[in-house]
């Protein structure tokens, strides 16, 4: 039987594929049947500071009282943070594959409060979900950019567990703003974020929400830049995220150069079950493979261990659709 047991952020799982932070991860419960369907590690549903600080703003306007406003938003605050930390110390007392905390920031000033209390609840590493949208005309991408080294310098100089970074897939130069955040102290990356993104209703002419799951077609940006990142930037970690809708999924990301695999909309659409059958499937290639361990096959098909790299880096059609007309 082939050793499925791969290292994350200096973790040990038992396998790689980690459920990605959502309502899936929100509670002890159900972070209690994902372990028992096979999961490696989990990732909470995120600590949103946004949320936080909007609800505490809202709160504030209903009050006729100044006096009331900084008691209602420590308050506000503090509640949801507890309400996170009783989670994870209970998680923690609950399970015994890892449970890696997320926290949804847009600055760093909340950022640091929360990574701490986090850190001393007893979470095993925790992932920053950082993402805002680039709306100023007049402030230019480095400075944007700053922002998320900005995060990750001040969380990584307070707190002892390893951090990663969610990442979105919109950056200019992704590997050169990865070999970055690893310089200012994260362990590892997640490729890529999902994010929500809006739709018209032209009926209604009102905003919508267009599809919030992933789909099996979204794998091969993905596969891309974790074959890319994994060689260029060989000292962070990487967990493949979005499009993993099969166990050739997992083999695919992992041939890449993944260290895991996060998994979330699969498990909406078909349930927690298909868990098993990621991991069943990756044990049984392995097995036809005669590969005795994960380390034996993963990066093997990596920009730099296949035999034309640069079939990493094409990203035009005309090569092979040159003669149709």
């Amino acid at each position: 039987m082939p050793n499925l047991e791969v290292e994350y952020l200096g973790l040990k799982l038992s396998n790689p594929v980690v459920v990605s932070s959502s309502g899936l991860t929100s509670t002890v419960d159900k972070i209690r049947s994902l372990e028992n369907s096979g999961a490696g590690a989990v990732v909470m549903k995120s600590l949103f500071e946004e949320q936080i600080n909007y609800d505490a703003g809202s709160l504030i306007l209903d009050h006729d009282y100044p006096e009331a406003e900084d008691y209602i938003k420590n308050y506000t605050k503090s509640h949801s943070v507890e309400n996170y930390l009783n989670t994870i110390e209970e998680a923690k007392k609950t399970v015994s594959i890892p449970v890696i905390a997320s926290i949804n920031c847009v600055s760093s000033s909340d950022c640091i409060e929360f990574s701490k209390r986090i850190e001393e609840a007893g979470a095993d590493a925790l992932e920053l979900n950082v993402y805002f949208l680039p709306v100023d005309k007049l402030i230019p991408a480095s400075e944007y950019e700053k922002v998320y080294f900005d995060i990750v310098r001040r969380v990584s100089r307070i707190i002892n567990i390893p951090i990663s970074v969610k990442l979105g897939n919109q950056f200019t130069n992704i590997i050169g703003l990865i070999e970055r955040l690893y310089a200012h102290g994260a362990k590892g990356v997640v490729l890529f974020n999902r994010f929500y993104e809006p739709d018209i209703d032209i009926e209604s002419m009102k905003l919508t929400s267009a599809g919030v799951f992933s789909s099996g077609s979204e794998l091969s940006h993905v596969l891309r830049w974790v074959a890319l990142v994994s060689d260029h930037v060989r000292r962070i970690d990487i967990s493949a995220s979005t499009g993993v809708h099969s166990w050739e999924g997992v083999v695919k990301q992992l041939l890449a150069g993944a260290n895991t695999v996060q998994v979330c909309s699969l498990l909406y659409k078909n349930g927690i079950k298909e868990i098993a059958s990621l991991v069943g499937g990756l044990e049984d290639w392995m097995t036809r493979k005669n590969f005795g361990s994960i380390d034996e096959f993963r990066g093997k098909m990596s920009y730099k261990n296949i035999p034309d790299p640069s079939a990493w880096e094409r990203s035009q059609f005309m090569k092979y659709f040159s003669s149709v007309h």
